[in-house]
């Protein structure tokens, strides 16, 4: 094309067919890519990282999106703060010979969670715990509403991974180890994107079913470098492969028609091919995400590459690049080398190595995603409802979610409901403590005990609800009154992907943890809680242990013989009110367990239907409360 085609786009008003509005989408797609050069395609099909590109270079490159990293938040971390933000990088795309809108994606994982002052909801675990589709929908629906209004326009979400081993450290983005109830939460797509037609609409954004596939079948003991399962190798069957990790992708695509896919770090091992003879990397893999996700799942959505996951391919620089996007990667998040993917994929189109058929496909899943999310017609942040982020209306609903997420596993002597006026005394490292009961992927990706953003500790609503006298003592060092109802909320700290591995790395890096590894993640309460559980369940007149965590956590025998009250509190989020809810009867347990809760670490991998099956307490279970 003319150089003046750049006036043309200009001053044309949606005369030129790929500005009007009024023409379907694959004929807008059809008549840009005709105008398109070769740079500007592969400009298209880069992600860069907020933190190393600038609008400048979103202009000189043509860059197609945007993310922000977990942790990755403007300098104003305010909805309006980000609206900017993303409005600085749209400018930049803006400024490009044919206006091309650019596309932020954002990690909100369990509501837009990087944002201080957003509604954090219960991790996917609690979230299937709740056996609630609806209410998956509406969290996911509330979701995209303070995702969209602040700027992005893209979500990561939701984890259609099926978890078979709990040792993972991702095990809490799965909605259980079943395929049907993970396939049932799958509705969460369809809250982020509306139906169809309504991705234009200010409260949706594009949602990117994740980590096709197999993410949460690895094998332990195969993942690289210091992780231990995370990022490992799927050793499995072609069958059951389809049941247990692609069975939740077709409602994803086929029912509520996913936008985008992201495929897995992860490898797949088949095993009637013999094992260890062509173990292949997921964005290598030609026959699953050309072949089935593509062709007969019939995708027509982009896939876009994990973080950095082209460079854990084979060969060099330009063999990885060339593998991935003939295997059927469209976009390549690039956070740091954004310029040496264009160089590279520019050099293999160039020796024919990787063909234009290829790039112009890839090119128009995009684009066609771009054209239905209203992005050409509307490129700027709609800020109509900025003011909902962490409304009132949207923490209630969260409140609800956390509450239909507690599972009771015990209930001696009927020692649930608590009495409103009986003396308490609470315990234990996770009741005042709201980045523990958020954990991972909230504010930073690895989350952190030290954060601090609105919201409700599990004690504050235990204080809101209480008649009666409250001793807090997170130690139990304070003398246990022995007609009080001991309450101790014990679990885990925060950790996101291998550093949550049982066995993995410990993390040590964000600001507040000052260089301080966090405890170790190994499925089992500390020390100084398990001290706390003994004191309190040993003192007070009846005890209650709330288990705040990603897992099931192992509890000994003998310490279990000492607690009356059990309850599965899995990680809920900003709103701890919604467990003192159950737990003084305002809402009755409701909660059903989506993953087998072990005797021991050691059962590991535990899934309901193993010839073995003998768990403390099995998948499905659930107590009610009168």
């Amino acid at each position: 094309m003319s150089s003046n085609g750049a006036g043309a786009a200009g001053k044309s008003h949606g005369k030129l067919p790929y500005l009007n509005p009024r023409l379907p989408t694959h004929k807008r797609v059809k008549d840009l890519l005709s105008r398109m050069t070769l740079a500007e395609k592969i400009g298209q099909m880069t992600q860069a990282e907020r933190a190393n590109a600038t609008p400048a270079d979103v202009t000189a490159l043509g860059l197609g999106s945007i993310l922000s990293g977990g942790g990755s938040v403007p300098a104003d971390n305010s909805p309006e703060g980000w609206a900017d933000m993303v409005d600085g990088f749209q400018q930049g795309a803006l400024a490009t010979r044919l206006k091309i809108p650019v596309l932020y994606g954002v990690d909100a994982v369990h509501g837009h969670a990087n944002l201080y002052g957003a509604t954090v909801f219960p991790h996917n675990i609690g979230l299937g715990a709740t056996r609630d589709p609806r209410l998956v929908e509406k969290v996911s629906h509330i979701t995209a509403e303070e995702t969209r209004a602040t700027g992005p326009q893209w979500n990561f979400a939701p984890c259609l991974c099926v978890v078979r081993d709990d040792r993972w450290g991702r095990s809490y983005e799965s909605f259980g180890e079943s395929p049907r109830l993970v396939s049932e939460m799958a509705v969460a797509v369809r809250g982020l994107q509306g139906r169809p037609g309504q991705l234009d609409n200010p409260d949706r954004v594009l949602a990117t079913p994740k980590h096709f596939a197999g993410d949460g079948l690895t094998t332990f003991g195969t993942s690289e470098g210091d992780y231990t399962i995370d990022q490992g190798i799927s050793i499995v069957s072609r069958e059951d492969f389809a049941r247990l990790a692609l069975a939740p992708y077709w409602p994803a695509i086929r029912k509520y028609g996913a936008g985008s896919v992201m495929p897995s770090f992860s490898s797949v091992d088949w095993t009637e091919d013999g094992v260890g003879t062509n173990v292949l990397k997921m964005t290598a893999h030609t026959e699953l995400l050309t072949g089935v996700l593509k062709g007969r799942m019939g995708f027509d959505g982009l896939v876009i590459s994990d973080w950095e996951a082209i460079h854990q391919l084979p060969g060099d620089w330009n063999t990885q690049v060339r593998t991935a996007i003939n295997a059927g990667i469209d976009m390549a998040m690039e956070p740091a080398q954004f310029r040496e993917f264009i160089t590279a994929l520019t050099e293999e189109v160039q020796a024919g190595r990787v063909p234009m058929s290829r790039i112009n496909d890839a090119v128009s899943r995009i684009l066609t995603q771009k054209f239905e999310l209203g992005l050409f017609e509307k490129p700027y942040t709609d800020r109509r409802n900025i003011d909902e982020v962490g409304s009132r209306q949207h923490r209630k609903v969260a409140r609800e979610a956390v509450a239909k997420s507690q599972v009771l596993l015990k209930n001696r002597g009927w020692v649930l409901p608590l009495s409103k006026r009986a003396p308490l005394y609470v315990a234990g490292s996770n009741a005042d403590n709201i980045g523990n009961q958020a954990g991972g992927w909230t504010l930073t990706w690895q989350g952190g005990s030290y954060h601090d953003f609105p919201g409700t500790t599990i004690l504050e609503g235990i204080k809101d609800v209480s008649r009666g006298d409250v001793t807090v003592s997170e130690t139990a060092s304070a003398p246990v009154p022995r007609d009080a109802t001991g309450v101790v909320v014990v679990g885990e700290t925060p950790y996101a992907e291998g550093f949550g591995d049982v066995g993995g790395p410990q993390w040590a890096y964000d600001p507040g943890d000052n260089g301080i590894p966090r405890p170790v993640k190994d499925m089992k309460l500390s020390a100084a809680d398990q001290q706390a559980v003994d004191t309190v369940c040993s003192q007070a007149a009846e005890c209650v242990v709330v288990v705040v965590s990603g897992r099931p956590l192992e509890i000994s025998p003998a310490l279990l013989s000492k607690i009356d009250g059990l309850v599965a509190g899995w990680l809920p989020g900003s709103e701890g009110d919604g467990v003192a809810d159950v737990l003084f009867g305002k809402k009755r347990f409701t909660g059903k367990l989506p993953v087998t809760w072990p005797r021991t670490v050691a059962q590991q991998p535990l899934n309901i239907g193993d010839a073995d099956y003998d768990p403390l307490f099995p998948y499905g279970f659930g107590l009610r409360t009168r």
